[in-house]
């Protein structure tokens, strides 16, 4: 670990400038029949433009369709794995994930909040935590931009973008078939691309990928448990509640077990020179046989290291303790399948148009689309069942509608400008039940007997933005450029709990509560204004330096699933919270050496966070809470490309990045489960447990990232090619928690990919064998108190929770066949 380090500080010491990372193979330039190396030109669209990586005022860290592919980058989950100072934890409800980029991100326990990375697939906006259930191939590029990014990508972008692009027919007809099998899993893959010329005008392209996973990643160890419910009606008479023993059995052994299909298909008109239109509808279907797979007790609240729940001992391994509903029970719970077991269903499906139209000196462009997901899970929402298990299902569906239109003028002179707008309309409709406690009711409703508490919720959102820039060359070497955007945003959200068992309606209000709180309506009006300048300066060609003031913008919300509870006066408030909004500099120096063999690029930067949203999760009470905060984050990337021409064939990469992230206005923050006084927290009022969190670090926010990488290709006889690449990467150890909890706690890790590929020089065939996380490092990317565990919050006696962490993919080995027709 040490040498790691060493070699990743002394590749700092080199570096020069912001992080664009082209982690792409030396692809070769052919001139004359002669062969040379050197590093290929990486185009990206961070300014929604074409551009070069290296001549763009922006920390971008751009992929190749090479790249891509060599390393099976096809999910958002394996960007992050490919991408220091990013990463992605799936969770298994509430947004679905928690994307972190420079320690800033957000929670992942609460559907209302949209995430600080935002995710743009072919210019639309796809702002849902669930858009990781989607796979991701046949891709053009990928491009992971670093810091706000209001003015091109539009609100929801405080932390940062990862812009998808996937590919369109070409001039040429082309067919792919490509099959692979994963051991560890037991995945076979198979995927079939056709593409190409309809008519002199019009392209088409077809792509399809389904994989079935006969095993999984992760090993599922438990044994049945038995889960006694009482009839409350009986109990509140003096009888003794009628027990009923039902038995939960052990979830699948072997998870996920994903089945999978993806379906894409484009065409592509361009009548002459000036007009293109790109047309794009693709379908997603994903189902596990578990939605909380990858939920590990990596460390436990009891001294002796035993699950409060479970009795098995907690480790930082890949195994889980969960069981699935009892069948019983399940046969008539809304979304539960009848036998119980449990799931996570997402099916998606998108239309995408993009028309281009270039005149003399102005380029008008148009993005439309509309996409819809669902997304349906039964869950042992305890995360490691107990005999008082604790069971949900859940179904939603997101919508989304978005038109934007732009006008990009290219004129000989100093002055351009660019200008647009942007309407969206979205819907979230949402609905859960969970049982728990052991409650029943006979007299209720087949649907609700067995139904602890329910909830009902939608919201109803709409957008209009405004945005322009205008560029001025000052000097031929010297450019200012600034913009600013202007967002209207209006959401109208509705929550019920409409069915509470007599049992909890001490503690949860429903919509026929007498105190008429039980049902909440909210009309939230937003408007921001988002400012940004860059300076731009070229004192030569293969030279950027710039520096740039950024703001941004993310939408304030509701929190559908949340809870209204009795003892909150204000249900509105609670369920309601406020614009993430971010404004900072950073500025950077970009290099391209040695005859293009050598890119150096350095960047550091600077920002406040105001209202950054953060979820708590009370768990000895089961609530949830979104609340906001103040933060700062700011740091230092360097990074590195050298693709020799003396060494066709050869590129050598790597990166580091410093950060520091943490609160700079928490002072009543909720305390961690079982956090004492001696720990900072604070009993007030015999109620609220609060500490103060300035200065204290943000969820996963590791001082230290790195990677560093080699790729080599090189023709073997005639007609043969071989090629390999390794790729490490480094973290230091972090908090998981958002709320300080030292227990927390992921230590520095590193893990390492690699693959080698043999086939012919012309790729019309290849054999390949992808390894990722070779090591075998298992680690969490965000955390959760473990429900019903933890007690004493602010009291010396206070027990602390048993931490479950969103666990990485352990050591998986893909072989993959590919075919050109």
């Amino acid at each position: 670990m040490r040498v790691f380090h060493s070699v990743l500080l002394t590749t700092s010491a080199l570096a020069l400038a912001t992080p664009a990372l082209a982690q792409t193979g030396a692809e070769t330039a052919v001139q004359d029949g002669v062969t040379q190396g050197g590093l290929e030109e990486i185009i990206v669209t961070a300014r929604k433009r074409e551009e070069s990586v290296q001549s763009v005022p922006v920390a971008v860290s751009a992929i190749s369709a090479k790249t891509i592919q060599q390393r099976d980058i096809t999910s958002i989950e394996k960007v992050a794995a490919a991408t220091p100072n990013f990463s992605v934890g799936r969770a298994s409800n509430g947004s679905g994930a928690q994307l972190t980029m420079r320690g800033i991100g957000s929670s992942s326990t609460s559907i209302g909040i949209e995430q600080s990375v935002a995710v743009v697939v072919d210019g639309a906006y796809y702002g849902q935590g669930r858009i990781i259930n989607e796979g991701f191939f046949d891709l053009k590029r990928v491009e992971v931009l670093k810091g706000p990014q209001a003015l091109f990508f539009g609100k929801n972008a405080t932390a940062g973008v990862v812009s998808l692009t996937t590919n369109d027919p070409g001039s040429a007809r082309e067919f792919i078939a490509r099959a692979g099998y994963e051991f560890r899993s037991r995945q076979v893959q198979g995927e079939l691309i056709a593409s190409g010329p309809l008519t002199d005008t019009l392209g088409l392209r077809v792509a399809l990928r389904g994989s079935l996973m006969d095993g999984g990643y992760y090993r599922n160890v438990s044994v049945d448990r038995t889960y006694t419910t009482v009839d409350i009606r009986n109990l509140l008479v003096g009888g003794n509640g009628n027990p009923l023993v039902s038995v939960a059995k052990p979830a699948a052994e072997r998870a996920p077990g994903e089945d999978e299909f993806l379906g894409r298909a484009t065409l592509k008109f361009t009548p002459d020179n000036r007009l293109t239109m790109v047309l794009k509808g693709s379908y997603s279907y994903n189902q596990v046989n578990n939605s909380s797979w990858n939920y590990v007790a990596y460390n436990c609240g009891l001294a002796s290291g035993v699950s409060q729940l479970t009795g098995y001992r907690c480790g930082t391994d890949f195994v889980t303790h969960q069981n699935g509903i009892p069948a019983d029970i399940a046969a008539n719970f809304p979304y539960a399948k009848s036998d119980g077991a449990l799931y996570n269903r997402y099916r998606s499906f998108a239309i995408n148009g993009a028309i281009t139209y270039e005149l003399d000196n102005v380029t008008i462009s148009s993005v439309t689309n509309y996409n819809n997901n669902n997304n349906r899970w039964a869950c042992a929402c305890d995360f490691q069942t107990s005999n008082t298990g604790t069971w949900a299902t859940e179904n939603s569906t997101w919508r989304a509608f978005s038109q934007e239109l732009r006008a990009q003028t290219a004129y000989d002179g100093p002055l351009n400008f660019m200008i647009g707008g942007l309407y969206q309309k979205t819907k979230r409709d949402f609905s859960q039940y969970v049982m728990f406690a052991g409650l029943r009711d006979d007299q209720a409703s087949a649907e609700n007997r067995f139904v602890a508490s329910s909830k009902s919720s939608y919201t109803d959102g709409e957008t209009a933005a405004l945005f322009g820039q205008a560029t001025w060359k000052l000097v031929h070497t010297l450019e200012l450029a600034g913009g600013v955007r202007y967002t209207h945003e209006t959401k109208d959200s509705f929550f019920t709990q409409p069915y509470n068992n007599l049992g909890v309606q001490t503690i949860f209000r429903d919509q026929k509560d007498p105190d008429g709180l039980g049902v909440v309506n909210a009309r939230q009006v937003f408007n921001d204004w988002s400012p940004e300048a860059t300076l731009s300066w070229k004192p030569r060609d293969g030279i950027l330096v710039y520096g740039a003031y950024k703001t941004a913008y993310k939408s304030g919300g509701f929190s559908n699933g949340g809870i209204n509870s009795k003892f909150s006066s204000n249900p509105l408030g609670d369920l309601t919270f406020n614009p993430e909004k971010a404004r900072g500099f950073e500025a950077g120096i970009k290099t391209r050496l040695a005859d293009n063999q050598l890119r150096l690029n350095l960047t550091a930067f600077t920002y406040k966070y105001g209202d950054l949203q953060v979820d708590f999760f009370n768990s000895p009470i089961f609530a949830f809470q979104t609340l906001t905060a103040d933060a700062r984050t700011k740091g230092v990337e360097a990074d590195f490309e050298f693709a020799p021409r003396a060494i066709d064939g050869l590129n050598l990469h790597g990166s580091i990045n410093y950060t520091d992230a943490k609160y700079t206005n928490f002072p009543q923050s909720p305390c961690y489960a079982g956090q004492t006084p001696a720990q900072g927290c604070t009993l007030i009022g015999g109620i609220s447990a609060r500490q103060n969190l300035n200065g204290k670090p943000l969820s996963v926010a590791p001082e230290w990232t790195g990677a560093l990488g080699v790729a080599y290709e090189t023709p073997i006889g005639e007609s043969f090619k071989l090629g390999f690449n390794i790729d490490s990467r480094y973290s230091s150890s972090y908090l998981a928690s958002g709320f300080g909890n030292p227990f927390s706690r992921q230590g520095s890790y590193a893990v390492l990919d690699a693959g080698i590929r043999f086939g012919a020089e012309d790729d019309n065939w290849q054999l390949a064998v992808i390894g990722k996380n070779l090591t075998n490092r298992f680690f969490v990317a965000g955390v959760v108190d473990g429900p019903s565990t933890g007690g004493g919050t602010g009291t010396a006696g206070g027990v602390r929770a048993d931490q479950l962490g969103f666990g990485n993919l352990p050591r998986t080995v893909q072989v993959q066949v590919t075919k050109r027709f």
